[in-house]
């Protein structure tokens, strides 16, 4: 007996094929259950001043000789959360003083975002983007997205997406920055 509605099998095959192709085109640094993209970012870092939870100002002058990562997440953001402990690791095998690992809470309240950090175990700065002003001035539309600073304060890449900090592909990098 024939395959109902042939003309419909090979449409949806030739659909799930372009829809394929198209997600290995838009993400293709996608890698084994991973999901990310790295792009260059050229910026602009000057001018900006963003609160953390323990009320301190950070300004661009505070990351002078150290590289940066700016990971922009949300505590209703699945990814987010999953990539925060590599973001902590990370950040303390290079030691503060060498990678300087700022995470940028999106749109919530301070008290949940330290709520979050407290829960996970996180003691990484949390830096409050309260009304969504630095994500929207550095184009940030994908959580978590990570933007990256090297140690003379150039901007070098924009990572959209979840990512194992600890991992190889993220160890070029952060190389790459310091």
């Amino acid at each position: 007996m024939p395959a109902p509605f042939p003309a419909l099998r090979s449409r949806r095959s030739l659909l799930q094929a372009a829809l394929a192709t198209l997600g290995a085109a838009i993400l293709p640094q996608a890698v084994a259950g991973e999901a990310y993209q790295v792009s260059p970012w050229a910026g602009p870092v000057e001018g900006f001043q963003l609160v953390d939870t323990a009320g301190k100002v950070w300004q661009p002058a505070d990351f002078r000789g150290r590289a940066v990562l700016l990971n922009f997440w949300a505590s209703w953001c699945e990814p987010c959360r999953a990539e925060m402990p590599s973001l902590q690791q990370v950040a303390a095998l290079h030691g503060p003083d060498k990678l300087l690992v700022l995470a940028i809470n999106f749109k919530e309240t301070p008290a949940r975002a330290l709520q979050f950090a407290e829960r996970a175990g996180i003691t990484l700065p949390v830096l409050l983007d309260v009304d969504g002003q630095a994500a929207r001035r550095w184009a940030v539309r994908i959580f978590p997205t990570t933007l990256t600073l090297d140690r003379r304060g150039r901007p070098r890449h924009r990572v959209r997406g979840e990512l194992d900090w600890t991992g190889p592909a993220a160890g070029k990098l952060v190389a790459s920055l310091l």
